[in-house]
């Protein structure tokens, strides 16, 4: 099952419907999924939807199942679009006994990559349940399948066509294991050591959804984060799976992901609103992350009524933004807090006409606030906004601010009243966005390029990355080669901007 070219072909013997296979060297008709044969997480694969696209997907799918997989190999098959990915975890022992244990939906990706999953489907009716139990089941026992592991479809309508088999416990497994009330890692164990799973299978209870928490800024195409996480508190009745706590370094070496986050209720209506709360109350400091992308998904009325296909994330809008200027506010008390003298008022000057005033970047963009002195502490400020008393809770890291409160969380840096001179980057300079390898150059010093250009490709935590032109212009100097190593900062490559007059 670790090829899926020869996966599908058992899984079509056995009597386990599939899709089309569709050689790559032959493909004619599009939109065509192109998928890594070794492996899965998105990783080496790409929807094209033109054959003017194909060959550039094609050859960025093999380099990135190289990378990740050691093995370039990769296949086509025709693309459902609005269809749902759903999934059944199956336990077997070496005794003839298989359970089906409940169905996993995961159709919410970015990348092809899952960030929410949720058991039981919604999509899912009694009738399509029995189906696929079935065709999980048949799947097992057609390879004589031993321990945990999981039967991936794609369903659309009430027709559902074989994915894989992921041979191992995936990283959505506790879903399962609170709808059912199994340990499955408990039960792998138990297994190898020749015990016998029961003949009836668990029944399922009450609904359970987990969404996938990354290190990733939304404000550069989701483009993984690094460094220190120095604060990760998730509140709640909630079970976190996660392998990060304060203080913990976040490398570039290894996926982004800091934690699994997962409520279980009677509902999923109940499950839902545990879930959107817990992020929300969350403190995250250090990084950025995919929490508000989160939070939005959970309150999106289709997702609430349970319409939800791979291609939610495309249909859908999520831009949702905070307003940073109360955040600064709180910030600027805050800080000023920390600076009190004896029993002289926050704030207090001998020059009485002037406002205190504070400046912050958030991202890259400059706010500055004025604030009249009241009463604060260093920690928590209280504001009224649109007649609602609202605390802000402010942590602070060196320059770094985090400021947390019920209308959101937003991380600002302070500007220094004297800054130290820095050195400039020359006119049209690109840098690198993280630490990376150079896996491909599109470019030679001299190129006439239009903004949006694909310059070259950098390789970061296993994924691909393209580094685009942000003017039109001419090349003027490359300073990388394929396979060199780049750190986050680098000059790449300058771009002289063409000037109106040029044609």
């Amino acid at each position: 099952m670790g090829s899926k070219v020869a996966a599908k072909k058992r899984m079509a013997a056995a009597g386990v419907p599939t899709l089309p296979e569709l050689d790559p060297e032959t493909v004619t008709e599009f939109p065509v999924l192109i998928k890594a044969s070794a492996g899965g997480g998105g990783r080496g694969m790409r929807i094209v939807r033109e054959k003017a696209e194909f060959a550039d997907a094609l050859a960025s799918a093999r380099r990135e199942a190289e990378s990740a997989f050691g093995d370039p190999t990769v296949f086509c098959e025709p693309l459902l679009e609005h269809a749902r990915h759903v999934e059944v975890q199956i336990l077997a022992d070496t005794h003839g006994t298989v359970w089906a244990l409940g169905e996993r939906e995961c159709s919410i990706q970015r990348r092809h990559q899952k960030i929410v999953e949720e058991s039981p489907s919604p999509a899912v009716t009694d009738d399509i349940r029995k189906r696929l139990f079935a065709a999980a089941t048949a799947a097992a026992e057609s390879i004589g399948y031993v321990g945990a592991g999981t039967v991936e479809f794609m369903l659309k309508g009430e027709d559902f066509h074989f994915l894989e088999v992921n041979t191992r416990l995936q990283v959505e497994h506790p879903v399962t294991e609170l709808v059912h009330g199994v340990d499955l890692v408990d039960w792998q164990l138990r297994i190898a050591e020749g015990a016998k799973l029961p003949t009836q299978t668990p029944e399922p209870n009450g609904h359970a959804i987990e969404v996938r928490l990354y290190a990733e800024d939304p404000d550069h195409d989701w483009r993984p984060a690094s460094g220190t996480l120095h604060r990760f508190h998730v509140p709640g009745d909630i079970r976190l799976d996660s392998g990060v706590e304060d203080g913990s370094e976040i490398s570039v070496h290894y996926d982004p992901m800091l934690a699994k986050v997962i409520a279980h209720a009677p509902t999923r209506a109940a499950a839902i609103r545990k879930l959107a709360t817990a992020l929300e109350s969350a403190r995250i400091h250090g990084l950025v992350t995919n929490r508000r992308l989160l939070v939005d998904i959970l309150r999106h009325d289709a997702f609430l009524d349970g319409d939800t296909h791979t291609g939610f994330l495309t249909e859908h809008e999520f831009t949702r933004t905070v307003d940073p200027q109360p955040f600064a506010l709180a910030a600027a008390l805050a800080t000023a807090a920390t600076r009190r003298v004896g029993h002289l008022p926050l704030g207090w000057r001998n020059v009485r006409a002037q406002r205190p005033k504070a400046k912050f970047l958030v991202g890259e963009t400059e706010i500055e606030v004025e604030y009249d002195p009241k009463q604060a502490t260093p920690d928590v400020v209280a504001l009224d906004l649109d007649g609602v008393r609202t605390p802000f809770h402010v942590a602070r890291y060196g320059d770094l601010v985090e400021v947390d409160s019920p209308r959101g969380s937003v991380s600002l840096r302070i500007v220094p009243r004297f800054p130290e001179p820095e050195t400039g980057l020359a006119p049209g300079a690109t840098v690198a966005p993280m630490p990376g390898t150079v896996v491909r150059v599109g470019v030679q010093q001299g190129d006439q390029v239009e903004a949006g250009a694909e310059l070259l490709v950098l390789e970061a935590m296993k994924m691909e990355h393209r580094v685009l032109a942000t003017s039109a212009g001419t090349v003027t100097e490359l300073l990388v080669e394929k396979a060199q190593q780049v750190n986050a900062g680098d000059v790449l490559a300058v771009v002289a901007e063409k000037r109106g007059d040029e044609q």
